[in-house]
Formats: structure tokens, C-alpha cells, sequence
């Protein structure tokens, strides 16, 4: 690795309000990076803005890290900030992020100090004019001249994993009807709606990541929008209330989000 572990996210200590998780701890000593070996970039699936619940962890609000205290934003709309970006690798590949979701440097992931968990943001390197769509699913970084911390694979698209930091630009994506969260489906049987995606091949990419995990059954149909061809990926229908919950955790768990209920 070529820059200075200081320039990473320090391992959180525990938030000093209850229900606040933070990104799991880890050994102070342990050396963070890019992993070993090569990767193939093209298996990267980019994320499909669309709206999603808030999620059940890591949005509690205040919350403090390092005696600092931090105010979580109520909604995302109108965030737009210039500034500093840093990474973080395997150190913490496959812990727990503040979400809950487990973390993949493999996928376009970041972590904020306040947006919401999740929000869906563009990032573009000022130096290089690369961008990209990242999806925050975590808290960080608290080093007071960053202002956001990427995912490895996010940070090689922008083209700052050699550097370590780079000057980037951050904007929210929002929508005009965020969907709120929902404990329980309004009736049975019931679908699990994943994703809706513009490309059939990042649809199938999903439909086979979901099938490998044992998550069944799974389909991709094509439909129609205002804005033209969408692939909907769903699970079920489900007629079982059990089954619902248990899916849609498993869902989660994979780093999907959480899905939406849709009924046939």
C-alpha cells in the first residue's frame, strides 16, 4: 500500500447512544489495502439508483465518534459538497458496516458522516473527470478534511487507489417518491421486489448472485416505465409470512438492500 494508514477511517468506538452501530471493530495493528492477485473490473455490477427505506441501523441521530458529535440529515435532497476522499480495503472487507450490510470493497460503496443510510450518490474526480454512482451504506469518514470514503473498487474507477485521497465532487441522488419502510406486507402472497435495472445483463447478474445464495424462486421480467425499458428482478411470490422475513434478510445480508413489496 502505497499511502499512510492515517489517511484511512480509524476503526469507530462505540457510539454513546444505544442503537447507533458503528463499522465492526477490528485489530488497531492490522495493515489495510488493496487485496493480491488480479481482478476483473467488468464483473463490477453499478449500482441502479432507485429509492429505498431508510435502514434499520445506522441512522440514529445524534451520534458520537471521538468525542465528536454528528447529526444525521433528514433527507438528502440538495447535497452537493466538494472536497477530499480517501478508501479503506481489506481491512475491513466482509465486517459489518454501520448499516448492518456486510462490507465488499469489490462493489461501489461509501461511507458519510450524515447523509442517510442508504443514499445513492455521484462522485466525480475533479483532477481526472471520472464519476461514478456510489451507494453509502456506512458512517465515515472522521477525519475532519474528508468527506467521504470509498469502497477500493470505487476508489480504482476514480482512479485514486495509487494516491490514497483525491479531490472529488459529491452529489445526492434523490427521488420524488421515496418509499418508506414496512414491517410486514399489507397482504399474501407477496413478491420481493430486489431492483429495477435499465440493462438485462446487470439484472441477470442479480437474479444469479440471488440464485447461488439459495434464494428461490427468482425472476427477471422486462416492463415498461415512462422512462422506457426496466429489467424488475422479484423473488416469490411468497405466500408464507415467515418465508418473507426470512428472504428479505437474506437479501439484505447480500448487500442488496432492502427489497420492496410488490403484489401480483
Amino acid at each position: 500500500m502505497k499511502f499512510r494508514l492515517a489517511m484511512l477511517l480509524s476503526v469507530l468506538l462505540l457510539a454513546a447512544c444505544a442503537g447507533q452501530p458503528v463499522r465492526e471493530e477490528v485489530d488497531d495493528d492490522a495493515p489495510d489495502g488493496a487485496p493480491e492477485g488480479e481482478f476483473d473490473f467488468s464483473r463490477i455490477v453499478h449500482p441502479e439508483p432507485r429509492p429505498e427505506p431508510r435502514s434499520a441501523y445506522g441512522n440514529h441521530s445524534p451520534y458520537e465518534v471521538f468525542g465528536q458529535t454528528y447529526h444525521v440529515k433528514s433527507t438528502a435532497e440538495g447535497y452537493h459538497e466538494r472536497g477530499i476522499a480517501s478508501w479503506y480495503g481489506t481491512r475491513f472487507h466482509g465486517r459489518a458496516t454501520s448499516s448492518g450490510e456486510p462490507y465488499d470493497m469489490y462493489k461501489l460503496t461509501a461511507a458519510h458522516r450524515t447523509l442517510p443510510l442508504p443514499t445513492y450518490a455521484e462522485v466525480r474526480n475533479l483532477e481526472n473527470g471520472r464519476n461514478i454512482i456510489v451507494r453509502i451504506n456506512d458512517r465515515g469518514p472522521f477525519h475532519s478534511d474528508r468527506i467521504i470514503d470509498l469502497s477500493w473498487a470505487a476508489a480504482v474507477k476514480l482512479g485514486i487507489e495509487q494516491a490514497g485521497t483525491g479531490k472529488v465532487e459529491v452529489r445526492a441522488i434523490t427521488f420524488d417518491d421515496p418509499i418508506q419502510a414496512s414491517t410486514s406486507p399489507a397482504q399474501l402472497p407477496v413478491l420481493l421486489q430486489v431492483g429495477a435495472f435499465s440493462e438485462p445483463e446487470r439484472a441477470e447478474a442479480v437474479k444469479s448472485r440471488l440464485s447461488e445464495a439459495g434464494i428461490k424462486p427468482v425472476r427477471s421480467e422486462p416492463a415498461r416505465t415512462t422512462s422506457g425499458s426496466v429489467w424488475r428482478v422479484q423473488v416469490g411470490p411468497l405466500e408464507a409470512i415467515e418465508t418473507v422475513f426470512e428472504l428479505a434478510e437474506k437479501i439484505v445480508a447480500l448487500g442488496l438492500g432492502r427489497p420492496q413489496y410488490v403484489y401480483p
